[in-house]
């Protein structure tokens, strides 16, 4: 998975998996765009990141006006980019009777409004400059499974993958594919801060017995943008240690419950 010379717009890229998709990327000579909110230390990220040519550029993604100017940046910059990585989000807790109208609004935003307005712009530009690259965007085995204090981000997320599966459609005859990637969890967010013991609860329920790791869901990001995934569009790919799969509670595995075939 080559990617030299490639264009790559990372959104949410100073997050946990932004840093993680952003470093893949570099390691294997892609050039990135790097964007999250304003005031964000593009420069102490970049220096992080191995190869030249990365920029960063701060953007409230919640606006129609501010992703356009983005997307005209990286137009000036690049013309187009080869693939982008919706990966801002947000992870907040609270039930539902105690969610005001504006969180419920922030929430719905920045996890399914902006991923539709960076798809939109930057693919108009893809398809004038002759791109046919991919599109993937991130999402969580919450949109499968409804989790009790998490129902705004469970439902942002499953809208995510309806969206990514309408655009797959719509984008397919310009050679553009568009997938999505359902990372594990990864404590650690500031934006969206964890306790402890939730961070312990959760990892308790993955049946792999870990948390999601640096080069995880990177490697299924970066399969998804490759060549070798060439003729794959509007799929969910779960990289999440089983976590999505069911119900899980670990206990001791007995020898003489074992059945084995011989």
């Amino acid at each position: 998975m080559n990617f030299t010379g490639k264009k790559v717009v990372l959104t949410g890229a100073s997050g946990v998996f932004g840093r993680w998709f952003a470093q893949a990327f570099a390691n294997e000579g892609a050039e990135l765009c790097l964007t999250d909110q304003e005031g964000t230390d593009f420069d102490a990220l970049i220096r992080t990141l191995q190869g030249k040519g990365h920029f960063g550029l701060g953007a409230d993604l919640t606006n129609a006006a501010a992703v356009e100017q983005l997307a005209q940046k990286v137009e000036q910059k690049w013309g187009a980019p080869d693939y982008v990585v919706n990966n801002a989000g947000v992870y907040p807790r609270g039930l539902l009777l105690d969610i005001d109208v504006t969180e419920w609004d922030r929430i719905l935003d920045l996890n399914l409004r902006a991923p539709f307005l960076v798809t939109r712009e930057m693919a108009i530009r893809m398809i004038a400059a002759n791109r046919k690259g991919a599109i993937v965007n991130i999402s969580s085995g919450a949109a499968r499974a409804m989790r009790n204090g998490s129902v705004p981000y469970c439902t942002s997320k499953t809208a995510l993958e309806r969206l990514s599966k309408g655009f797959a459609l719509e984008l397919a005859t310009y050679g553009i594919r568009v997938n999505v990637v359902e990372p594990g969890f990864a404590p650690g967010s500031t934006v969206s801060p964890l306790s402890e013991a939730y961070v312990e609860r959760m990892k308790s329920r993955i049946p792999l017995g870990r948390t999601s790791e640096p080069d995880d869901a990177a490697q299924a990001v970066l399969y998804m943008c490759s060549d070798a995934a060439s003729f794959i569009t509007g799929a969910v790919l779960s990289v999440d240690g089983g976590n999505s799969i069911g119900s899980f509670e670990p206990g001791p595995l007995r020898t003489d419950d074992l059945r084995i075939a011989r």
